[in-house]
């Protein structure tokens, strides 16, 4: 099952989107693939996004995330979270998110060769010991439960604006060029993203 983009040429105007779409459709082709798998070209709502990832585990797949650069990992965590075993790139925030061998597996999607050889040797693992894709599965979701909850967040939160307040207190420095940076984040992006979340669930 493949999420990825858009699904034809023409409904995109970005070039290097364009021929991923094509290449796409060239291996398709060339390793007969047609009935064989799912591209779905669409931004999915949060619940039909979580149908899929369940769909996934109930089958026992895996997820494979080949960004090249992933600033977060937002779908890591969900994959983990539903015990799907994930493969998740190494640059970026999956290197904090996954203990590679452990709870998840790095790729290089750059090395497609490589990757090819993680998820095979994955598999092969499975074959000769049906408890493993099991063992990996339980320490996602272990890891995710035990280090990205809300409550974990929010601890971590208040604790630093618990550290950030006696600092400001206790402090005398002149800091006048942070604050203006502090207001400056502020007003451009944080009071800006706030009320288009808000318009947003306004209109659900």
């Amino acid at each position: 099952m493949l999420v990825a983009g858009k699904l034809r040429v023409e409904e995109t105007e970005d070039y290097e989107e364009a021929e991923e779409i094509k290449k796409l459709y060239a291996i398709i082709d060339q390793y007969n693939l047609h009935g064989k798998i799912r591209w779905l070209g669409v931004r999915l709502s949060k619940s039909l996004s979580g149908e899929i990832y369940r769909v996934i585990a109930d089958g026992q797949g895996i997820f494979v995330q080949p960004a090249l650069f992933e600033a977060f990992g937002l779908t890591i965590l969900e994959a983990m979270i539903t015990g799907i075993p994930t493969f998740g790139t190494q640059f970026g925030g999956p290197l904090e998110i996954i203990q590679d061998g452990v709870n998840g597996f790095y790729i290089n999607p750059t090395n497609h060769q490589e990757t090819a050889q993680k998820i095979l040797d994955f598999f092969s693992k499975c074959a000769h010991n049906p408890n493993y894709w099991y063992e990996i599965s339980t320490r996602g979701i272990d890891r995710v439960y035990s280090t990205y909850t809300w409550q974990i967040h929010t601890t971590r939160l208040l604790m630093l604006a618990r550290t950030y307040g006696f600092w400001n207190y206790s402090s005398k420095e002149n800091r006048e060029d942070m604050l203006r940076y502090i207001e400056a984040l502020f007003y451009l992006i944080y009071k800006p993203r706030a009320k288009a979340l808000l318009a947003e669930h306004a209109n659900r």
